[in-house]
């Protein structure tokens, strides 16, 4: 295709757009080049041979994070020089942040060969909401309470007891300070304590129950938070949102309640219509689960997942079409089989993301 000319491709992969006039979700490949970003539909696991559109790069300024999308808070939007705006997807956090430090990148080249000053305007700026002026080691507040009820890897609710009175998502002091570490959020479960507290006295989340209803009554800030497993605590009814407390409960605790090991998109064959289809793949250990999600839709339960417990996963030869998959595909593609004799044919987009995920997968089998 033109994009592979003269090897001026910056950066490739899928994102999930937002449509200009009718406001729906697709996932789409992206090529990054030097001025400009283009983007491809799929089509039967290739990219389609004529581009669906392209972003022109000069002039643009990337706003990352975008906390303005119901039910996705991975979103990072660009706006043109002509006010254009683009709302983009990614698959995880750090791939957001990624595609915003390398088309910042270019738009910042751009810039200085037109003759501006480098730095002149920062490219990506960060979004300002609520309290997003108070900050812990360059930690948005409200992108920490994004994250926090992220579906697929925010804080797990909980049903808690205490001395005979009963609360339903919850989740503990500890959790919470085990959460901000394992996320990166902030370095020292000391500084989770006081990133928590920070929480509480911006009214993200609430204590409830006797354990963290005393400590906020008594203690000076910095250190309400408590990292105790018996301190309960919830978010505030002001900001339960997107429905994810719902959409937690209605899908099997056990399936969910393990780490997040990996997560990305890949190419899904249908097991009825074999036709292909981009999913957002959650891989989980503890116990060991793979879930799959339509990133085109709101709906934040997975569309189909299995137990990785006797599961069988290898990778199809690249010379031809294997047998079993359907259409003219080729190339980065495994199978997994279940316990339960049930196959899965799924394409990465590149050889190494296809050893990865398979390496990922057999840990867990």
């Amino acid at each position: 295709m033109d994009t592979q000319q003269n090897g001026s491709v910056l950066k490739e992969g899928f994102l999930v757009k937002r449509g200009h006039l009718v406001l729906n979700w697709k996932a789409r490949w992206f090529v990054l080049l030097p001025d400009k970003l283009m983007y491809y539909k799929y089509e039967g696991g290739k990219k389609d041979s004529s581009k669906r559109g392209t972003i022109p790069l000069a002039g643009c300024v990337i706003t990352c994070p975008f906390l303005e999308q119901e039910n996705r808070p991975l979103v990072l939007r660009l706006q043109t020089h002509t006010s254009d705006e683009y709302f983009l997807e990614a698959c995880s956090r750090e791939k957001r942040d990624d595609w915003a430090a390398c088309i910042g990148a270019a738009v910042e080249k751009l810039r200085c060969a037109d003759g501006q000053s480098p730095g002149s305007e920062t490219p990506v700026q960060p979004q300002r909401k609520g309290s997003s002026s108070l900050k812990l080691h360059n930690v948005n507040l409200s992108e920490v309470v994004d994250a926090m009820y992220d579906v697929h890897s925010g804080i797990k609710m909980t049903s808690q007891v205490e001395h005979g009175s009963s609360f339903s998502n919850c989740f503990t002091g500890s959790a919470v300070v085990d959460w901000l570490v394992f996320m990166q959020m902030a370095l020292t479960r000391v500084e989770s304590v006081t990133l928590a507290s920070a929480l509480l006295e911006e009214g993200y989340v609430r204590p409830i129950g006797v354990c963290s209803v005393e400590a906020l009554r008594n203690v000076a800030l910095g250190e309400q938070f408590l990292d105790d497993s018996t301190a309960l605590y919830s978010f505030s009814e002001n900001f339960k949102k997107r429905g994810s407390v719902k959409a937690e409960t209605s899908l099997s605790t056990l399936e969910l309640s393990g780490k997040v090991k990996k997560r990305g998109f890949l190419l899904k064959q249908g097991h009825k219509r074999k036709n292909w289809k981009v999913r957002l793949f959650v891989l989980r250990a503890d116990p060991g689960y793979l879930h799959y999600y339509d990133p085109t839709k709101d709906d934040l339960n997975p569309v189909g997942g299995f137990c990785l417990r006797g599961c069988l996963v290898s990778a199809l030869n690249d010379s031809g079409v294997p047998s079993g998959v359907k259409g003219k595909v080729q190339g980065n593609l495994f199978k997994i089989i279940t316990q339960s004799n049930k196959d899965y044919y799924i394409q990465a987009p590149t050889k190494q993301e296809e050893m990865d995920w398979i390496e990922a997968i057999k840990q867990l089998t």
